[in-house]
């Protein structure tokens, strides 16, 4: 007997159930991986301010660095969720080991240059002479812990493209209470200062990857899975990464020059600025965890060859990204005036970032929508696209940004120019998925 189809209702609730399962742990993974630079800060500001100043140098740079190749999750979820759609568990766990091996390569690389470079980095970010030592610290031992937070970035990528968040909400979890203890241990219990704050991250860091290396392992023997490295497999994900590289690039070229741009408009619309940027990037985890259930769910359905259930889950996410997006900017605007005391007292200050803070609010449909196609895209493979768009997005911000202070605008005017960046990915994204370009079935793209 032919089971009949299920309703359309039945459908919406199917998929809402699997989005809702992956992308509440990976918020709250999201939302736990900056609360070990909080952690830091926290510890080491009652060191002194030379001390915070040096941390805060070192962690940009660090932060940087490793947020360059979060290719290493993206391009490795869509790749294993295609396999796990194809029934073939083996070589998605293997796939996934080639994309660790490419991590471990990266990572020893970037430690290698960044231990020599400290120096010299820290100077061209202007570091005082009191904070320079304590920068340079902090950033060479912290180096040593380059190739965890890289192999964490691609597990986290090999779990989720499995369909496990939970694991890596665990994991972040305890890394960041291990953080947390060993920062209080080593910084004043045994006096190392802020040596013992990059110590303890760093061994924070290598406990989440033996972790997470663990259930890996765990996994490719169950399938029998090859653990040994593939060169063949790993220029694969390079190539695959290559293009969400450049997309990412792109992302925080858009970024500096909205900070660079802020900067020029004087100390109190910087300092507006970089609050409403940090509420803007809070209120992107949860829209990116939405992201992340997408990779992960359409990568499947395609590697399953469901080419209508991932069409259907793509247009289920863009309604959950619409109704994230209304909220956010609703609670964003609604709780203002509590959480505005909290960043700053300076009257001057909140009369330049109510303005921006409310067309942060009025685009947060906008970002929900970006966020959720983005993740879609990936999911599928489409990486070129992706960079392509980027690109263009870069090249009609720029300008339009760098006008604001020769026009004489302000914040909100800069704010404005951020808000047609995310209307132009809008724009380029919708236009992909609308065409129906970015299906392709099977194991691979």
């Amino acid at each position: 007997m032919t089971q009949a189809p299920a309703s359309p209702k039945a459908r919406r609730r199917r998929h809402d159930r699997e989005i809702v399962a992956l992308a509440v742990p990976a918020f709250g993974a999201l939302v736990a991986e900056p609360l070990f630079v909080m952690v830091d800060s926290a510890v080491v500001g009652h060191l002194g301010t030379p001390q915070l100043a040096g941390l805060g140098i070192a962690a940009a740079l660090l932060l940087t660095a490793v947020s360059i190749f979060v290719f290493l999750a993206y391009a490795t979820t869509a790749a294993v969720a295609r396999r796990v759609g194809a029934g073939d568990l083996p070589g998605a766990v293997r796939q996934g080991m080639d994309g660790i091996w490419l991590a471990v390569l990266l990572g020893v690389a970037v430690a290698a240059v960044t231990l020599p470079l400290a120096p010299w980095v820290v100077d061209v970010l202007g570091a005082s002479d009191t904070a320079a030592p304590y920068a340079v610290t902090y950033l060479r031992i912290s180096a040593l812990g380059i190739p965890a937070m890289l192999i964490v970035l691609a597990a986290t990528g090999v779990l989720r493209g499995l369909q496990d968040t939970r694991t890596p909400l665990y994991v972040a979890l305890g890394g960041f209470t291990a953080n947390g203890v060993l920062n209080v241990l080593l910084v004043y219990g045994a006096g190392f200062g802020i040596a013992g704050s990059a110590w303890g991250t760093v061994i924070a860091q290598y406990g989440m990857a033996a972790a997470y290396l663990v259930v890996v392992v765990r996994g490719a023997r169950e399938h029998r899975a090859s653990l040994r490295p593939h060169a063949a497999g790993i220029l694969a994900n390079a190539r695959a990464g290559v293009p969400l590289l450049i997309r990412t690039l792109s992302l925080r070229a858009v970024l500096m020059i909205a900070t660079a741009v802020a900067a020029r408009l004087g100390d109190t619309d910087i300092a507006a600025h970089q609050i409403a940027l940090s509420l803007w990037s809070l209120m992107a985890f949860a829209l990116d965890a939405i992201a992340i259930a997408g990779q992960a769910i359409i990568g499947r359905y395609l590697g399953a060859g469901d080419t209508e259930g991932a069409r259907e889950a793509c247009r289920r996410m863009v309604h959950w990204g619409i109704a994230s997006g209304v909220v956010l900017g609703v609670l964003l605007v609604a709780t203002s005036p509590l959480f505005l005391p909290l960043f700053s007292g300076d009257p001057a200050v909140h009369d330049a970032l109510l303005p921006a803070l409310l067309v942060v609010a009025v685009t947060q449909p906008i970002a929900g929508v970006v966020y959720v196609l983005d993740g879609v895209l990936m999911g599928a493979g489409d990486g070129r696209y992706l960079a392509g768009a980027m690109l263009v997005t870069l090249a009609l911000f720029a300008p339009a940004a760098l006008l604001v202070p020769a026009l004489g605008g302000g914040l909100t005017a800069l704010w404005w120019a951020m808000a047609l960046m995310m209307t132009v990915r809008l724009v380029t994204l919708w236009t992909r998925t609308r065409s129906g370009r970015w299906i392709v079935t099977g194991a691979t793209r």
